[in-house]
Protein backbone atom coordinates (compact mmCIF):
# COMPACT_ATOMS: atom_id res chain seq x y z
CA UNK A 1 0.00 0.00 0.00
CA UNK A 2 1.34 3.44 -0.95
CA UNK A 3 2.41 5.74 1.88
CA UNK A 4 1.60 8.82 -0.23
CA UNK A 5 -1.90 10.28 -0.35
CA UNK A 6 -3.17 12.87 -2.86
CA UNK A 7 -5.77 15.26 -1.49
CA UNK A 8 -7.33 18.64 -2.18
CA UNK A 9 -6.49 21.42 0.28
CA UNK A 10 -8.97 24.28 0.57
CA UNK A 11 -9.03 27.41 2.70
CA UNK A 12 -10.87 30.74 2.51
CA UNK A 13 -8.19 32.07 0.12
CA UNK A 14 -6.71 28.98 -1.56
CA UNK A 15 -7.46 25.71 -3.31
CA UNK A 16 -4.82 23.26 -4.47
CA UNK A 17 -4.02 19.60 -5.05
CA UNK A 18 -1.30 18.24 -2.73
CA UNK A 19 0.54 15.01 -1.96
CA UNK A 20 1.48 14.11 1.62
CA UNK A 21 3.29 11.21 3.27
CA UNK A 22 0.93 9.33 5.58
CA UNK A 23 3.79 8.94 8.08
CA UNK A 24 4.01 12.66 8.91
CA UNK A 25 2.12 13.86 11.96
CA UNK A 26 -0.79 16.29 11.98
CA UNK A 27 1.53 18.84 13.60
CA UNK A 28 3.99 18.50 10.72
CA UNK A 29 1.12 18.77 8.27
CA UNK A 30 0.02 22.03 9.85
CA UNK A 31 3.50 23.50 9.34
CA UNK A 32 3.20 22.68 5.64
CA UNK A 33 -0.33 24.04 5.44
CA UNK A 34 0.71 27.36 6.95
CA UNK A 35 2.92 27.94 3.90
CA UNK A 36 0.06 26.97 1.58
CA UNK A 37 -2.89 28.72 3.21
CA UNK A 38 -1.28 31.50 5.25
CA UNK A 39 -3.14 30.35 8.38
CA UNK A 40 -0.91 30.08 11.46
CA UNK A 41 -0.45 26.59 12.92
CA UNK A 42 -2.17 27.47 16.19
CA UNK A 43 -5.25 28.79 14.35
CA UNK A 44 -5.78 25.80 12.02
CA UNK A 45 -8.79 23.52 12.21
CA UNK A 46 -8.53 20.73 9.60
CA UNK A 47 -11.69 18.86 8.61
CA UNK A 48 -11.80 15.92 6.21
CA UNK A 49 -14.50 15.66 3.53
CA UNK A 50 -15.04 12.97 0.92
CA UNK A 51 -15.89 15.67 -1.69
CA UNK A 52 -16.00 19.46 -1.74
CA UNK A 53 -19.76 19.36 -2.08
CA UNK A 54 -20.32 17.46 1.16
CA UNK A 55 -22.05 19.34 3.95
CA UNK A 56 -20.64 17.27 6.81
CA UNK A 57 -17.00 16.20 7.38
CA UNK A 58 -16.09 12.56 7.85
CA UNK A 59 -13.36 13.42 10.33
CA UNK A 60 -11.21 16.09 11.98
CA UNK A 61 -7.41 16.04 12.23
CA UNK A 62 -7.33 17.11 15.86
CA UNK A 63 -4.42 15.08 17.29
CA UNK A 64 -1.15 16.79 16.44
CA UNK A 65 1.05 13.86 17.48
CA UNK A 66 -0.74 11.25 15.38
CA UNK A 67 0.41 10.40 11.83
CA UNK A 68 -1.96 11.05 8.95
CA UNK A 69 -2.34 7.32 8.41
CA UNK A 70 -4.05 7.09 11.79
CA UNK A 71 -7.02 9.00 10.31
CA UNK A 72 -7.37 6.64 7.34
CA UNK A 73 -6.93 9.42 4.76
CA UNK A 74 -7.69 8.35 1.17
CA UNK A 75 -6.80 9.75 -2.23
CA UNK A 76 -8.92 12.68 -3.47
CA UNK A 77 -10.47 13.49 -0.13
CA UNK A 78 -10.63 17.17 0.83
CA UNK A 79 -8.77 18.82 3.70
CA UNK A 80 -10.66 21.98 4.59
CA UNK A 81 -8.46 24.32 6.62
CA UNK A 82 -10.40 26.83 8.68
CA UNK A 83 -8.98 29.82 10.55
CA UNK A 84 -10.15 29.87 14.16
CA UNK A 85 -9.04 33.50 14.58
CA UNK A 86 -9.51 35.29 11.23
CA UNK A 87 -9.65 38.74 12.86
CA UNK A 88 -5.90 38.52 13.44
CA UNK A 89 -4.77 36.98 10.17
CA UNK A 90 -7.43 38.62 7.88
CA UNK A 91 -8.17 35.22 6.34
CA UNK A 92 -10.81 35.42 3.64
CA UNK A 93 -10.54 39.17 3.24
CA UNK A 94 -8.14 38.80 0.33
CA UNK A 95 -10.89 37.37 -1.85
CA UNK A 96 -13.83 39.38 -0.46
CA UNK A 97 -14.29 42.44 -2.70
CA UNK A 98 -17.71 43.42 -1.34
CA UNK A 99 -16.19 46.10 0.87
CA UNK A 100 -13.81 47.47 -1.75
CA UNK A 101 -14.68 51.01 -2.76
CA UNK A 102 -15.35 51.12 -6.48
CA UNK A 103 -13.91 53.88 -8.63
CA UNK A 104 -16.56 55.50 -10.80
CA UNK A 105 -16.13 58.29 -13.32
CA UNK A 106 -18.91 60.28 -14.96
CA UNK A 107 -19.06 60.62 -18.74
CA UNK A 108 -18.32 64.34 -18.42
CA UNK A 109 -15.17 63.81 -16.34
CA UNK A 110 -14.07 60.92 -18.56
CA UNK A 111 -14.35 63.15 -21.64
CA UNK A 112 -11.98 65.67 -19.99
CA UNK A 113 -9.21 63.15 -19.31
CA UNK A 114 -6.17 63.21 -21.57
CA UNK A 115 -4.97 59.68 -20.77
CA UNK A 116 -8.10 57.78 -21.83
CA UNK A 117 -8.92 55.64 -24.84
CA UNK A 118 -11.34 58.33 -25.95
CA UNK A 119 -8.59 60.95 -25.90
CA UNK A 120 -6.29 58.62 -27.85
CA UNK A 121 -8.91 58.15 -30.56
CA UNK A 122 -9.49 61.90 -30.76
CA UNK A 123 -5.77 62.66 -31.08
CA UNK A 124 -5.17 59.98 -33.70
CA UNK A 125 -8.50 60.43 -35.53
CA UNK A 126 -9.49 56.80 -35.05
CA UNK A 127 -12.97 55.29 -35.32
CA UNK A 128 -15.78 57.82 -35.21
CA UNK A 129 -13.20 60.62 -35.06
CA UNK A 130 -11.70 59.63 -38.42
CA UNK A 131 -12.06 62.32 -41.09
CA UNK A 132 -14.98 61.81 -43.41
CA UNK A 133 -14.10 61.20 -47.04
CA UNK A 134 -16.08 63.83 -48.91
CA UNK A 135 -15.54 61.90 -52.11
CA UNK A 136 -17.28 58.85 -50.63
CA UNK A 137 -19.93 57.52 -52.97
CA UNK A 138 -23.48 58.63 -52.11
CA UNK A 139 -26.72 56.79 -52.76
CA UNK A 140 -27.53 59.29 -55.52
CA UNK A 141 -24.28 58.41 -57.33
CA UNK A 142 -25.14 54.69 -57.43
CA UNK A 143 -27.34 53.83 -60.38
CA UNK A 144 -28.40 50.43 -59.09
CA UNK A 145 -32.15 50.22 -58.48
CA UNK A 146 -33.68 47.90 -55.92
CA UNK A 147 -35.36 44.99 -57.65
CA UNK A 148 -32.93 44.91 -60.58
CA UNK A 149 -31.38 41.65 -61.74
CA UNK A 150 -27.64 41.63 -61.27
CA UNK A 151 -24.43 39.66 -61.36
CA UNK A 152 -21.81 39.95 -58.62
CA UNK A 153 -18.12 39.83 -59.51
CA UNK A 154 -16.57 36.42 -58.91
CA UNK A 155 -12.94 35.32 -58.79
CA UNK A 156 -13.87 31.86 -60.09
CA UNK A 157 -13.76 31.63 -63.86
CA UNK A 158 -17.09 30.64 -65.40
CA UNK A 159 -18.93 30.94 -62.08
CA UNK A 160 -21.78 33.47 -62.20
CA UNK A 161 -23.13 34.78 -58.90
CA UNK A 162 -26.53 36.05 -59.96
CA UNK A 163 -29.41 37.45 -58.01
CA UNK A 164 -31.68 40.41 -57.34
CA UNK A 165 -30.82 43.74 -55.75
CA UNK A 166 -32.74 44.05 -52.48
CA UNK A 167 -30.98 46.94 -50.72
CA UNK A 168 -29.00 50.06 -51.64
CA UNK A 169 -27.64 52.39 -48.97
CA UNK A 170 -25.40 52.86 -45.94
CA UNK A 171 -25.11 50.18 -43.24
CA UNK A 172 -24.15 49.93 -39.58
CA UNK A 173 -21.81 46.93 -39.82
CA UNK A 174 -18.79 48.96 -40.93
CA UNK A 175 -17.25 52.23 -39.85
CA UNK A 176 -15.91 53.02 -43.33
CA UNK A 177 -19.29 54.35 -44.45
CA UNK A 178 -20.39 54.54 -48.06
CA UNK A 179 -23.05 52.66 -49.96
CA UNK A 180 -23.51 48.91 -49.86
CA UNK A 181 -25.57 46.76 -52.19
CA UNK A 182 -27.65 43.99 -50.63
CA UNK A 183 -28.18 41.12 -53.06
CA UNK A 184 -30.45 38.08 -52.78
CA UNK A 185 -28.66 35.31 -54.66
CA UNK A 186 -30.59 32.77 -56.71
CA UNK A 187 -28.70 29.97 -55.01
CA UNK A 188 -27.46 29.44 -51.40
CA UNK A 189 -23.99 30.88 -52.03
CA UNK A 190 -24.34 33.94 -49.78
CA UNK A 191 -23.40 34.76 -46.21
CA UNK A 192 -26.63 35.81 -44.49
CA UNK A 193 -30.40 36.23 -44.70
CA UNK A 194 -30.36 39.97 -45.28
CA UNK A 195 -29.38 40.87 -41.73
CA UNK A 196 -25.95 41.56 -40.26
CA UNK A 197 -25.06 41.92 -36.57
CA UNK A 198 -28.72 42.00 -35.56
CA UNK A 199 -29.68 44.73 -38.06
CA UNK A 200 -32.05 43.72 -40.87
CA UNK A 201 -31.72 45.41 -44.25
CA UNK A 202 -33.84 43.01 -46.34
CA UNK A 203 -35.27 39.51 -46.01
CA UNK A 204 -34.31 36.37 -47.87
CA UNK A 205 -33.56 32.71 -47.22
CA UNK A 206 -30.48 31.84 -45.13
CA UNK A 207 -27.22 31.76 -47.14
CA UNK A 208 -28.89 33.66 -50.00
CA UNK A 209 -27.98 37.20 -48.87
CA UNK A 210 -24.77 39.17 -49.33
CA UNK A 211 -23.55 42.77 -49.09
CA UNK A 212 -21.02 44.07 -51.60
CA UNK A 213 -19.70 47.41 -52.82
CA UNK A 214 -21.36 48.92 -55.92
CA UNK A 215 -18.30 48.35 -58.12
CA UNK A 216 -18.71 44.60 -57.65
CA UNK A 217 -22.26 44.61 -59.02
CA UNK A 218 -23.30 44.58 -62.68
CA UNK A 219 -26.97 45.25 -63.41
CA UNK A 220 -28.54 43.71 -66.49
CA UNK A 221 -30.81 41.07 -67.96
CA UNK A 222 -29.27 38.12 -66.15
CA UNK A 223 -31.53 35.07 -66.18
CA UNK A 224 -31.56 32.60 -63.32
CA UNK A 225 -28.87 29.97 -63.74
CA UNK A 226 -29.24 26.62 -62.04
CA UNK A 227 -25.96 25.80 -60.32
CA UNK A 228 -25.09 22.13 -60.09
CA UNK A 229 -23.66 21.51 -56.62
CA UNK A 230 -23.08 17.83 -57.30
CA UNK A 231 -19.42 16.89 -57.48
CA UNK A 232 -17.96 13.97 -59.34
CA UNK A 233 -15.33 13.63 -56.64
CA UNK A 234 -15.96 12.77 -53.00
Amino acid sequence: MSSIVTVFVTSPDTRSERRFDLHITVGQLKNKLELITGIPVDNQRISVYNTEGDAQPVGVLNKDQQPLGFFDLRDWQVLKVEDTNPSVTFTGQLTDVSAVEKFELSDELYAKRTDSVLAYKQRNKVGRFAPKDESQTTVQDVDIPVGARCQVESTEEGFHKRGTVRFVGPTKFTSSGGVWIGVEYDEPIGKNDGSVQGERYFTCLPKHGVFVRPDKVEVGDFPVEEINFDDEEM
